[in-house]
């Protein structure tokens, strides 16, 4: 009988210390990702920076891992940005996205040091402005375009159509009124564009698309400017999906890059990326100890007990994802299962439709390719408690987030007067 092995540690000694549901990280895996980014994006015409999309997946723990990279990290919220203060992360590498930051997150900011910030709307930058005289102090602004751009990917995820949350277009009425926003102020200067095309991109065509037109609007500039592509690498989480190795997607993007500011005598300052799910997906596993199995007339459920409390992309996105059981790796897989959760809607279903062996109440599924947006978007429905990440490497095991306890879901909780005398 042989059994799943993660960083050198055995499935079941995992929860056998942590419990279940219980996120794994191969540290070794994150690791190699990180040395692909900063080994191959890099090009002897422009310069290169590589920030970290933590909505991905982050713990003060993984942001450290990514400092000691050289890398930046893009933050969308105050608490994003208070974990990232609290790590190893320079201020000075803190990037702060988003679509609509509160007047408090932007203050927040300020007070704090940070000097990059991407801007949605010409609202945010009228604010900003006004800010940053406030505090007089100097900031380094991009502006989100929306190229019009729709990626091979989900709707929910599509980030540049024309009528997309995100972004502005370019020589738009918002656009220009944000370029005069800029030249009027003495506390903000124009860093550069981004572009975010997507998420669990595979095709190459889309970059290039983007790149030409973000070329063609640095072009009008006599300055050089930052060019900031953004993310959405495609990565794998089932047989399904064929992504292409770091090494390869990264030269692809940079010799391309190089070529057409040959042809187009376009001079960029610096040019960004944003990986995130790339960098930690494949890199995480969620093992659940399995419950109660069940037959309906066309349905043999296995039940786990975790769901769509710790991983609602299957749920939210119709996510695919593939699985073991981690403590029989070689039984035969006979059986035509449906992994369902704990939680209460009939919607919380992580996997339709898997082949599994046959399997006993307490034995371990593994689901592979939970490193992003799994523990990111947790949640307390049904008061469950988010569960613990471990970080494995070597044999050897470490937590960087605690299990919450009972105590901690109600620990916010306030009695009424009438609670108080009964």
């Amino acid at each position: 009988m042989k059994e799943l092995v993660i960083g050198g540690v055995k499935a079941s000694e995992l929860t056998a210390q942590y419990g279940t549901p219980l996120y794994v990280y191969d540290q070794q895996k994150l690791e190699a990702n990180l040395e692909a980014y900063t080994t191959y994006f890099k090009s002897d015409v422009f310069q290169t920076r590589i920030l970290y999309a933590s909505k991905a997946f982050q713990t003060i723990g993984m942001l450290d891992l990514i400092a000691e990279y050289g890398l930046g990290v893009d933050v969308v919220s105050s608490g994003e940005l208070y974990t990232a203060l609290k790590s190893t992360m320079p201020v000075e590498k803190i990037y702060f996205h988003g679509n609509n930051k509160t007047t408090e997150e932007l203050r927040m900011a300020l007070e704090t040091g940070v000097k990059h910030m991407v801007v949605d709307n010409v609202m945010e930058l009228e604010e900003l402005a006004g800010l940053a005289a406030e505090y007089k102090e100097k900031l380094q602004v991009q502006i989100r375009l929306n190229v019009g751009i729709e990626a091979h990917t989900h709707e929910y995820i599509v980030t540049t159509h024309i009528d997309s949350k995100f972004g502005i277009a370019f020589g738009s009425s918002d656009y220009e009124a944000c370029i005069a926003i800029l030249k009027k102020s003495d506390y903000l200067a124009l860093e550069g564009f981004h572009v975010h095309i997507g998420s669990q991109i595979f095709e190459m065509d889309a970059w290039y698309a983007a790149i030409d037109k973000m070329l063609g609007y640095l072009q009008t500039f006599s300055e050089p400017l930052t060019l900031n592509l953004g993310g959405g690498f495609g990565v794998r989480y089932t047989d399904a999906d064929q992504p292409m190795p770091i090494k390869e997607n990264m030269a692809q993007i940079v010799t391309y890059l190089e070529d057409k500011l040959q042809e187009t005598g376009v001079k960029i300052r610096e040019v960004m990326i944003e990986p995130g799910r790339s960098l930690v997906a494949e890199a995480g596993t969620t093992l659940y100890e399995i419950g109660y199995q069940k037959k309906t007339p066309n349905k043999q459920y296995y039940f786990v007990d975790g769901g769509m409390g710790d991983n609602i992309r299957p749920s939210l996105y119709q996510a695919d994802y593939s699985c073991d059981v981690a403590n029989n790796m070689t039984a035969e897989k006979s059986e035509l299962v449906t992994v369902a959760g704990k939680y209460c809607e009939s919607g919380d279903v992580l996997i339709h439709d898997v082949y599994l062996p046959p399997v006993k109440k307490g034995d371990i599924l593994a689901v592979y390719s939970t490193g992003a947006y799994g523990y990111a978007m947790s949640s307390n429905y049904n008061r469950n408690a988010t569960p613990a990440v471990v970080f494995v490497k070597d044999g050897q095991s470490r937590v960087i987030v605690k299990r919450q306890t009972l105590a901690d879901l109600i620990r916010n909780d306030v009695k009424t007067e009438a609670d108080k005398h009964a």
